[in-house]
């Protein structure tokens, strides 16, 4: 893409010549020049992007090189500041070099991706650290690589930040409108296990899929397993953007905002907010924040379902808390049945209404010489929803294909249509709104 750096005047209007950078109107013409410090960078054989490219370092070494490295038409400042009077609208992608991990740039790199929703980043640094990368969350950075990062890295990266930026509101390349709310709040409905392995992912995006297949207004399913989430594993999706872009974004989180951060299940149009790629986000994502993206969400779907990881933390309370219905899932297994009977009293300490809970006993059928009465009487609650065992469960998991829609007709398919009916009835429900 050529330069966007141009004014609505008649001077700036002006084509330039070819191999030139376009001269803005006010302050002075950057120059057009590859190593040049501060300048735009002149056209040069390499990849082109359908997205303006801007390096920023303060270093004039650490820029010229990236500026080589990246062979297309670049632009380059040694500060972000430098670049604020040049931002006209146009997406834009900033690859920061690494003096600006070390001299405090994120700061004011924070101030230009809030007030600029064009505006997407990447970062190379020096040296991967949980604090940097801490760092870079908070500032909205897209993506942190480590120096020196190989052509292929840098390329994929910048890709995918220009990949959000295209179907940004405002922006060329947004095909969907956004989402509207009517004023009506959606369902929120939390999955949550005491123990690991007992289904409660499956059990998530197969009711997540099911209520999307029978709403007429989108169904969000948020994968809050903030370290080891495997929602856009099961529904075989390679996301974009995850919970992280979320938080990053939250001073300016809206529905169209959150309609570019979502992935969707094709097949079903299930809207995904998938967990973070990397464990270390993890602990820079809270209950708060959690709570203001399902606020956002509930605004505009009709039901809002999440999956959280098998312990109590802050975020999974949090979630229950803010939930109308809060799905507890049980294996049939004694460890499994201990941990959800004090994971009970644990809700009942915390003052949760138990008329929000429902049991879902997963594997039901189970020859495992455990009776469903009796473990309704050790938990003195009664089981809703029993699934039983089959093995059509991992094969569909491995598949990515959802068991309601690769085995429609099996029992655990079946009891998970039932499961749907509690939120939305079959009788009353229309489909999707393609």
């Amino acid at each position: 893409m050529s330069s966007f750096f141009t004014d609505d005047s008649a001077e700036a209007q002006a084509p330039a010549l070819e191999g030139e950078a376009s001269v803005p109107a006010s302050g002075a013409p950057p120059q057009a020049s590859g190593t040049d410090a501060g300048g735009l960078a002149a056209p040069s054989a390499g990849v082109t992007y359908a997205v303006n490219l801007v390096v920023i370092d303060p270093d004039d070494i650490a820029r010229n090189r990236l500026l080589t490295q990246l062979g297309t038409d670049v632009s380059s400042f040694p500060q972000i500041d430098d670049l604020i009077p040049y931002l006209n609208g146009e997406p834009v992608v900033l690859v920061l070099g690494p003096s600006c991990a070390i001299d405090g740039s994120l700061n004011g790199v924070e101030r230009v991706l809030h007030a600029h929703r064009e505006v997407g980043s990447i970062l190379i640094a020096e040296e991967l650290t949980t604090n940097l990368l801490q760092q870079a969350l908070r500032a909205g950075v897209k993506d942190v690589l480590a120096s020196p990062a190989d052509d292929t890295q840098i390329h994929e990266a910048i890709d995918r930040v220009a990949a959000g930026l295209a179907t940004t509101p405002g922006s060329p390349g947004g095909d969907d409108p956004p989402f509207e709310g009517d004023g009506e709040i959606g369902q929120v409905i939390t999955v949550f296990s005491t123990k690991g392995g007992a289904g409660k992912s499956v059990i998530a995006s197969n009711l997540g899929v099911t209520l999307a297949q029978r709403s007429e207004k989108p169904v969000c399913l948020i994968d809050a397993d903030l370290q080891f989430g495997d929602i856009a594993v099961m529904l075989k999706l390679s996301p974009q953007h995850t919970i992280v872009d979320a938080v990053s974004s939250l001073d300016r989180l809206d529905a169209s905002l959150m309609q570019n951060l979502l992935v969707t299940h094709e097949s079903s149009g299930l809207l995904i907010l998938p967990a973070p790629l990397e464990p270390a986000f993890a602990d820079q994502i809270g209950a708060t924040e959690m709570i203001q993206i399902v606020e956002v969400l509930r605004r505009f779907c009709s039901h809002v379902i999440i999956d959280t990881p098998a312990y109590f933390n802050d975020v999974v309370l949090g979630m229950i808390e803010v939930s109308d219905e809060v799905l507890l899932v049980a294996g049939m297994d004694i460890p499994n049945i201990k941990n959800v009977k004090i994971g009970l009293q644990t809700l009942r300490l915390l003052n949760t209404p138990m008329e929000k809970l429902r049991l879902i006993l997963n594997r039901a059928n189970s020859k495992v010489k455990l009776d469903v009465t009796e473990v309704e009487r050790t938990l003195q609650v009664s089981a809703d929803i029993l699934i039983p065992s089959d093995i059509v469960v991992p094969q569909s998991v491995n598949r990515g294909v959802p068991v309601v829609q690769s085995s429609p007709r099996s029992g655990v398919a079946k009891s998970l249509e039932e499961l749907a009916n509690f939120f939305a009835p079959v009788a009353t429900s229309g489909r999707r709104k393609k």
